[in-house]
């Protein structure tokens, strides 16, 4: 089984592209730094990893994703092997993405891009009474569980 789960923020922009042909499929690379857990002293404190998206996922990175999000993502690990002009074997690997998902709020990214364009409504102090929502008049008639005949 070869299945991973990432929580970073991305350390740069998306690169999306789309492949040629009659059926262009998009794909966007990434990397994205994730905080190890425990850290000790000399050594880094995050890991980069680097991540490729394809199709409607990437699409979705293009769309919504930008240097500094928080993700969440799900993927598999592939051999990203291959010699160098020197004829040097050069070893890595790269993540490809399966699920993607904000980990944060656009508010805690500090107005960043949280996707939908979504704004969280701001609590009206007056509506509020005991953490309660009061009911304006006249609504429990349309309310179901209001009319126990």
């Amino acid at each position: 089984m070869n299945k991973l789960i990432l929580m970073g923020r991305l350390t740069r922009d998306p690169e999306t592209r789309y492949s040629q042909g009659d059926s262009q499929t998009a794909f966007s690379r990434f990397s994205i730094a994730v905080d190890r857990r425990f850290k000790r002293q000399g050594e880094p404190e995050a890991d980069f990893f680097n991540c490729t998206a394809f199709g409607k996922q990437a699409e979705f990175v293009e769309k919504y994703l930008k240097q500094g999000t928080k993700i969440v993502l799900t993927g598999r690990i592939q051999n990203d092997n291959y010699t160098n002009k020197n004829g040097e074997k050069v070893y890595s690997v790269r993540v490809i993405t399966e699920e993607i998902e904000f980990a944060e709020s656009k508010n805690a990214q500090g107005g960043g891009n949280s996707g939908a364009g979504y704004q969280q409504p701001k609590p009206d102090p007056q509506a509020a009474d005991a953490g309660f929502l009061n009911i304006p008049d006249g609504i429990q008639e349309d309310l179901p569980f209001m009319n126990a005949d």
